[in-house]
């Protein structure tokens, strides 16, 4: 049983564990051109994936701020943008 505990315990490296053992077996899943599409989710969908999880871990509070700022700040930045013409 206390296998089992240490498992639910330190599920992140079992996974680890698990993702590096299969890429060691089987490493044609992740080439280029392969099954996985490395080129397309590496560069787009973890990137993106990685942004969204950081938005969803915010305060909601300080993302609120920041909401109320932006528009005065590109409200501004459209009256700058139209001095020198």
């Amino acid at each position: 049983m206390r296998l089992l505990e240490r498992m639910r315990k330190e599920w992140f490296m079992v996974g680890i564990v698990l993702a590096i053992s299969g890429a060691k077996l089987e490493p044609s899943i992740g080439v280029n051109g392969g099954p996985l599409k490395p080129e397309i989710t590496v560069s787009y969908i973890a990137v993106a994936t990685i942004f969204f999880n950081s938005g969803l871990s915010l305060n909601t509070e300080f993302a609120d701020s920041r909401l109320h700022a932006s528009p005065r700040v590109l409200c501004s930045d459209f009256n700058q943008g139209g001095w020198w013409k």
